[in-house]
């Protein structure tokens, strides 16, 4: 185990690029499988969570090979098992999106249910009641493997019971070579189910819709190899907006992605902050107000979160901290996930002034300032947030459990201390 110990208080100056979108290459990866002949995805980010997908593919015999640091090849052309490593498959959320796949490619997947952050009760029944539309005979047995089985995929109409990412995601890989057309009704479209969609379109996919809550897909044969570039993280890109504003930074944030930035955008101006759109990067100024913009009634405004094109959940917890040094009240309203506040309890111990309201809502007040503390990252946003909060705050400050952090941020101390940060990776 390590942890992180780090000197707050000090400015930082400089460029930043994001990783590629994790949430965009774990599908990504998961859908190599449906292809017949090496694909080559470049841009992978370098962090724990793609390195557990990339062994999973392996314990399935696909042959994966490294070209450089974020590009590697998969051949799945003799594709062996359906059960994935069991272990492994535990460690990541991820893993479930071997289902759509693999039922669609061999027909049959073992798999326990799935890992990742525990900032809620995160079911999977929107993946399971897609996944029997389109014709899988799904079973849970004494050991929590889930045993799916198919005679093979048809295509059909499929209404979502609620807009799930992965749900989605699993729908479509299962869809893109079922027999005939399927619509996806209430279909999710973040940006990463979109880069998913088109990466399964450069296979030779037919999906119409991309970028709506409908999606329609007229099932082929096979699909082919390809070459594909992983989208920029725009929740990186938030987190480094956030990590300006509360360490009074000017800092430039390169081939940012832009287009999927209007919200996001939106929500850090509600708290005053400055954002200069350069071409595909973005700049923060040093000099920024930090207020909070009143309602025009006078009321307290809220940050809340909700599905795409809405704020990005993975960002509450990082406009939490930044609300934290805002002149003003704001009200944090988390809708998604029912635990994902109860982190904040270890920003209090730094002196912030947080009224954790209910598990969905918390009203901060500001600007206070932070104190260093003996924390802990309990998941891998409020990882990155205590991570700012500890470069903004007076003193030395110890963050615990950082395997959670570096699950979703790729080596963000070096790419910090780059920046001027003083972050030392010690063990415990």
């Amino acid at each position: 185990m390590q942890k992180f110990i780090v000197e707050g208080g000090i400015s930082l100056s400089g460029s930043i690029t994001p990783s590629g979108n994790k949430n965009e290459a774990l599908p990504v990866i998961s859908a190599t499988l449906l292809a017949k002949e090496p694909v080559t995805l470049h841009n992978l980010p370098d962090i724990l969570d793609i390195a557990i997908m990339r062994d999973l593919l392996v314990s399935l015999g696909v042959e994966v090979k490294q070209i450089d640091k974020h590009t590697f090849s998969f051949d799945s052309s003799h594709l062996q098992s359906t059960v994935p490593d069991s272990e492994q498959a535990k460690q990541i959320r991820g893993s479930f999106l071997l289902a759509g796949p693999l039922l669609a490619r061999k027909n049959s997947i073992d798999i326990p249910s799935p890992g990742g952050d525990r900032i809620g009760l995160r079911p999977v029944h929107t993946h399971l009641l897609a996944l029997e539309k389109l014709g899988a005979k799904i079973s849970l047995d004494k050991k929590g493997l889930y045993k799916m089985r198919t005679a093979g995929l048809k295509g059909t109409d499929i209404y979502l019971d609620e807009a799930s990412v992965m749900a989605t995601e699993n729908a479509v890989m299962a869809a893109v070579t079922a027999q005939g057309k399927s619509s996806i009704y209430n279909a999710a479209c973040e940006p990463h189910v979109q880069g998913l969609c088109h990466f399964l379109v450069k296979l030779g996919a037919k999906i119409e819709g991309i970028g709506s809550n409908l999606l329609i897909i007229e099932g082929v044969k096979s699909l082919a190899g390809a070459d594909y570039t992983i989208q920029p993280d725009h929740t990186e890109v938030g987190s480094f907006i956030g990590l300006a504003a509360v360490t009074r930074s000017e800092l430039r944030i390169k081939n940012a992605g832009v287009k999927y930035l209007n919200m996001t955008r939106l929500m850090f101006e509600k708290l005053g902050i400055e954002i200069q759109v350069e071409g595909d990067d973005i700049l923060i100024p040093k000099k920024q107000k930090l207020c909070v913009q009143k309602e025009v009634q006078g009321g307290i405004p809220k940050i809340d979160d909700s599905p795409w094109p809405g704020f990005p959940a993975d960002l509450t917890s990082i406009m939490t901290v930044v609300a934290t040094q805002c002149s003003g009240a704001v009200l944090i309203f988390e809708k998604m996930f029912e635990s994902r506040l109860f982190w904040v309890d270890k920003l209090i111990e730094m002196g912030a002034q947080i009224i954790l309201c209910d598990p969905h809502r918390a009203v901060v007040s500001g600007p206070t300032p932070l104190n260093g503390a003996r924390v802990s990252s309990p998941d891998i946003r409020a990882g990155m947030a205590l991570l700012i909060a500890a470069l903004g705050a007076n003193g030395i400050t110890e963050i615990h459990n950082i395997d959670q952090i570096d699950r979703g941020y790729e080596k963000i101390d070096e790419r910090l201390n780059a920046l001027g940060a003083r972050i030392k990776r010690v063990k415990e």
